[in-house]
């Protein structure tokens, strides 16, 4: 049986786009969805009749996404599941035998952003397959793939998937580069060093080299490079992807615990999601200490 795709859901209207993407990345792929809801009942006691509303209201938002998945993808096969537990765990548990994991990005309100209650970084840092955050209100009218690279083993990966995701959607490919330029006072303490020109040559051929073969494997996809040579990487991925119909990342969460930890682009980037934006898996790098 093929791994299903497994969607968060709620009563949000992240999780409704949410669901509206994953019909249709199923129905592409002829794949089943599985659509889950946590009821983090761990802090009520069983004792009280609470217990069981939360449960039922559960259940009835399950069918009501079935319900509304049913029609919009008749020919999808969608099942519903009630989990126990915080959204976080349930959708990491479920993760393990799914092809993608697709939730709803969150809403920029209480506290703006919401660093410390977003789901979605939960999801994302511990979850066993790529994962998609699909904001609220995606833009019309998207198309091309973008994905970003830094020279590490995750954008390379990264790229892989993109260009494989380009490719099958007749997308065109953009390949972004970012970084900060040194300080000019730095460039100043350094007379003819030519510091930011050997820094901008460097990660030049590391774009090129992030690309590199991908021509061959897809004779057909149009791929561009673009290197920002004076922007932080959240920022010009995020401004980059507003109109596109993907864009890909890879995590540099690094050490022990790396599975629980994002690196800071990826952070960035989930707060502020332009468009469908899909994590690749972050615990299959190692790296040295």
């Amino acid at each position: 049986m093929s791994k299903a795709v497994v969607v968060g859901i709620n009563d949000s209207a992240g999780s409704e786009a949410a669901l509206a993407w994953a019909l249709q990345r199923a129905a592409r792929q002829k794949l089943p969805v599985l659509c889950v809801h946590a009821v983090d009942d761990r802090w009520i006691s069983p004792e009280f009749q609470y217990h069981e509303l939360i449960r039922q209201a559960g259940t009835e938002l399950l069918e009501k996404a079935k319900g509304a998945a049913k029609s919009q993808a008749p020919d999808v096969e969608v099942d519903v599941q009630l989990r126990q537990g915080s959204p976080g765990s349930a959708l990491r548990e479920a993760s393990a035998e799914a092809a993608l994991v697709v939730v709803g990005g969150h809403d920029k309100h209480w506290m703006d952003a919401g660093p410390l209650t977003d789901r979605a970084l939960q999801i994302v840092s511990a979850s066993d397959s790529p994962v998609v955050v699909v904001p609220s209100q995606p833009a019309t009218g998207t198309h091309g793939v973008v994905v970003g690279v830094d020279g590490s083993e995750e954008s390379l990966q990264a790229v892989a998937f993109a260009a494989a995701e380009a490719d099958r959607g007749h997308d065109e490919l953009t390949v972004l580069l970012a970084f900060r330029s040194p300080a000019r006072w730095i460039e100043n303490q350094l007379p003819s060093s030519g510091l930011a020109e050997s820094i901008i040559e460097e990660n030049r051929v590391v774009l090129a080299e992030s690309v590199a073969g991908l021509g061959d494997k897809y004779p057909d996809l149009v791929i561009h490079q673009r290197l920002e040579t004076d922007t932080e990487p959240a920022k010009a991925l995020v401004d980059l992807a507003r109109n596109a119909r993907l864009l890909v990342i890879g995590s540099r969460g690094r050490g022990g615990f790396s599975r629980l930890v994002l690196g800071s682009t990826a952070h960035a980037v989930l707060l502020n999601v332009p468009c469908p934006t899909l994590v690749t898996r972050v615990h299959k790098v190692k790296h040295e200490a």
